[in-house]
């Protein structure tokens, strides 16, 4: 099953300028546009549940970089998607605050720079859903819905780390786009 999936993704990835074919007219679109396209395909055959090429593209970037989050790139996307944030935000901001996890407080979970460090969390799980949450909820809610905006609150003075993070959003879209899938 695994591999006809695969199959069915590259097809669509390989496909994905085809034209009239598909729908719509060939022209470039961005990785979002195109994960949505995609996803909306698996959907229609009902395997949308088994296959997300975001939690592909974002274990794939954080394999790369050697981050002890790589097997909780679905908990991202579904976090993410769970309270409607952009689901590259919280894997950029561990980007930013610790090498992807890699430099944090011992036993802490604490990838994200949380209370300065400093707050303890039981799990990458319990981590993951909390930051997004609170982002939600005492962030995008309160009027700081931009990269620039959460930065003010989350880490100021924020020039540096927003624009930190907008890097890595952009490279997980990059490493993605450059893939083979």
């Amino acid at each position: 099953m695994k591999t006809l999936i695969a199959i069915l993704a590259s097809l669509l990835l390989l496909n994905a300028g085809a034209g009239e074919a598909w729908g719509y007219t060939p022209i470039s679109y961005s990785a979002q546009i195109k994960d949505a396209r995609i996803n909306r395909y698996l959907k229609s055959l009902e395997i949308e549940n088994i296959y997300d090429m975001r939690v592909i593209k974002l274990r794939n970037f954080l394999t790369k970089h050697n981050s002890p989050l790589a097997p909780y790139a679905e908990i991202f996307v579904k976090s993410a998607d769970k309270h409607n944030i952009d689901w590259r935000l919280v894997p950029a901001i561990t980007g930013v605050e610790s090498s992807f996890g890699k430099r944090i407080p011992p036993n802490s979970y604490n990838a994200y720079g949380w209370a300065n460090g400093k707050h303890k969390f039981d799990s990458w799980e319990s981590s993951i859903e909390h930051v997004t949450k609170t982002l939600r909820e005492k962030y995008y809610n309160k009027g700081a819905n931009t990269i620039e905006k959460i930065g003010r609150k989350y880490a100021p003075p924020s020039n540096t780390w927003s624009k930190n993070v907008r890097f890595f959003m952009n490279q997980i879209d990059q490493d993605a786009n450059n893939a083979n899938f």
